[in-house]
Order: C-alpha cells, then structure tokens, then sequence
C-alpha cells in the first residue's frame, strides 16, 4: 500500500510554523526552500550537490518539460525523478505563470489557453485536464493546480475575474487529478493584495478541498511591503493542518518575514541565478564578486560558511574566475548560495522548535545592517 501524503505541525512560535510533509520518496521538513530545478536540472548543480546543501525538495516547471524535451519521453524514460537523478521528492508547478508571462501569442478562454512556445513557435494548449496529465506523466510528488496569475499592478476587477477564472479551474483541477495515492495535489489562493478576494479564493478552495495551499499571485511586482500585507491574513485564511506555499518567494528577508507570517514552503531561482551573475548571498547580505574590490582579497566569502566556495576558495580566486568567463565561478556561487539558503531554513526551523524566532529574526536583520566585511 502506497504511503499517503500526511503534513505535521511539530511546533509554533508566533505564527511561524515546525512542521514535517511526509511523502513516500521522503520527508520535506517546513519551513523549506525548494531549489528550482526548471528543466530538469537546478543549473550549475549536480543532484547530488542539492542534495549536499541540505534540500529536501525540489521544483520542476511543467511548461519548460512539456516543450522540451516533452512529457511523455520523459515518462517513457521512467520519470521525472529516474531522468534528473533526484530521489527526493519533486514538486510541479502548473505551467500557468510561464504561459502568462513568456509564450508568445497566447489566448485566454474558459477552457485553457492557447500559446506558442517561446523555444520554437510550436503551438499547444494548456488546460486543468491538460496539465494535470502532464505532471502525472512527469511522476511529480507534489502537483499544482492549473491557475492564471495576472501581472500586478491590475485593476480590482481584472484581479477579482482572474481569481475566479482560477478557482474553476482548480475545481476541474480536482476531478482531473482523481485519486492518486502517495501524491498531493495543492490548490492555489488567487486575490491580488484585496483581502476580500483573498477570502472568496480561499474558501472556494477548502470547499475542493486539497492535500496543501499555495498563495499565488504575489513576488510579481507588488513589492515587499505590499506582499506583507497580504502574508499577514492570507496565510491564516487557509487551513491550519495544510502546508502552505508562497510561490516563487524570494529573498532572504522576503523568506524570513514569509515564515513569521505562517509560511511553510518557498521556492525562488533567485539563488541559482544570482549566483551565475556573480552574486553572492550571506548572512552579511548580498556581495558582488564582480567589483575589483575583491581581485587581491585573499580571504573566503563568509569565513562561518563551509560551502566549498568557502571552505577551499578566496574572493580573489571568484572574482577572477567570473571575470574570466569560466563555469566553475557559477558552480561555485550557486553551490554558496544554495548552502546559505538552507543554512538559513535550519536556523529558522531550530528557532522555532525552541521558541526563539523573535531572537532569531532580529539577530539576521542585525547581521545585514552591518554589511560585508571591509575591504583589505
């Protein structure tokens, strides 16, 4: 008999939350960053070096596989996780936000929509039904709910129409994913920053009913004091013994303040990305290796890390390396950044347990407002 998908509050602090997401490929201790890993792979990472810095999860992104190299070769190759090497536990997006914001030539309906990829021109059609076939095609522990997520700033009316659009698909999200043992089907809060709507999108959900909760449609340009209005009621909006998600969040601050508002899981591309621009994220804030300030620096980029990066290399060696063009400065930064990523989710997942996350919180604000450390 196939293991069931179970969550478990361990502890709270506050609002912030210990919990434990149990799937059969695995346990996702909350709070938790997932790596993205967009078309199969989090770049410049081997699986195993995910694995390394500490995640238990990771996100894949229906749209990018569906294009390339396709869902179904995917499945006859044995899975998502068999063809990307990654034995823990994988959540799918839907491919909606990807849709709305890259394809080309879309058309909005009832039914789905209709778009050319932004790789080759081909054209598709993307629907609930479609989308969970997809995500059941690519073996995905975790699957999302189909949804469209409109660009803010939009009017109130567009928000409200977009949420509602998004709430009858995630009823037919529901039929379509059926019942699937050992896998989780998560719905996705729509509302824009309007508490109303908010409210109206949760309670549309939890009369579906779902295995956890996303809350959608923010980190698209509203900025962080607006998603922090949100975050202080939309999480309470949904149910207490469900995971909740913010999607594609963010920042460490974004992340700290996401958790202390009752946030359980985040994903963001933001540290692999940085990471192959030359940037760095510690508990410092953020470094840019780019700056010529660091060409004789001979000291490692946080000297408390033990990152590789860290651990076997200095600011002078990064610096050049990325100036040089060469691949392992990304190798090396996102592998840093990843770390300190996970690091931080420990530390916040410690606190809580011990009921220190004010302490916490206001030691990491503390540690930034000092910066990086002086030039040599």
């Amino acid at each position: 008999m196939t293991t069931p998908v179970t969550y478990e509050v361990k502890a709270q602090d506050g609002k912030a939350r210990l919990g434990v997401l149990t799937t059969p490929r695995g346990e996702i201790r909350t709070p938790a960053f997932m790596p993205v890993g967009t078309a199969a792979t989090v770049k410049a990472m081997m699986p195993e070096s995910v694995a390394a810095t500490g995640a238990d999860i990771l996100l894949g992104n229906t749209y990018h596989l569906m294009l390339r190299p396709g869902a179904e070769r995917v499945a006859r190759l044995g899975g998502l996780h068999k063809f990307m090497n990654w034995e823990k536990p994988i959540l799918t997006d839907s491919g909606g936000f990807q849709v709305m914001s890259l394809a080309d030539l879309r058309k909005l309906t009832e039914d789905g929509v209709t778009f050319r990829s932004h790789v080759d021109g081909s054209k598709h059609f993307l629907s609930p039904e479609t989308s969970m076939e997809i995500q059941r095609l690519l073996g995905s522990d975790i699957v999302m709910c189909f949804d469209e997520c409109p660009a803010l700033p939009a009017t109130e009316e567009a928000v409200a129409e977009s949420m509602r659009l998004s709430m009858r698909w995630a009823e037919r999200s529901r039929v379509a994913f059926g019942d699937r043992p050992g896998h989780a089907l998560f719905g996705i809060q729509q509302g824009g920053v309007t508490e109303e709507l908010r409210g109206e999108s949760a309670e549309a959900l939890k009369a579906i009913g779902f295995d956890g909760y996303a809350i959608g449609g923010l980190a698209v340009g509203e900025g962080q004091e607006a998603m922090f209005g949100v975050l202080d009621y939309a999480p309470g909006m949904l149910p207490e013994d469900k995971p909740r998600y913010l999607m594609g969040v963010g920042k460490p601050d974004d992340i700290v303040g996401a958790v202390k508002r009752g946030v359980d899981m985040m994903d963001c591309v933001l540290p692999s990305r940085s990471g192959r621009t030359g940037q760095a994220w510690t508990r410092r804030g953020q470094v840019n290796l780019k700056n010529a300030r660091h060409a004789d620096d001979p000291r490692p980029l946080d000297e408390a890390c033990g990152c590789p990066a860290c651990r076997g290399y200095s600011r002078a060696y990064l610096h050049h390396v990325y100036r040089a063009g060469e691949m392992i400065a990304g190798m090396l930064l996102t592998w840093h950044n990843l770390h300190y990523y996970q690091e931080l989710m420990q530390g916040m997942r410690a606190a809580i347990a011990e009921g220190r996350f004010a302490a916490f919180e206001a030691e990491f604000h503390a540690q930034r407002a000092v910066g990086d450390i002086p030039p040599v």
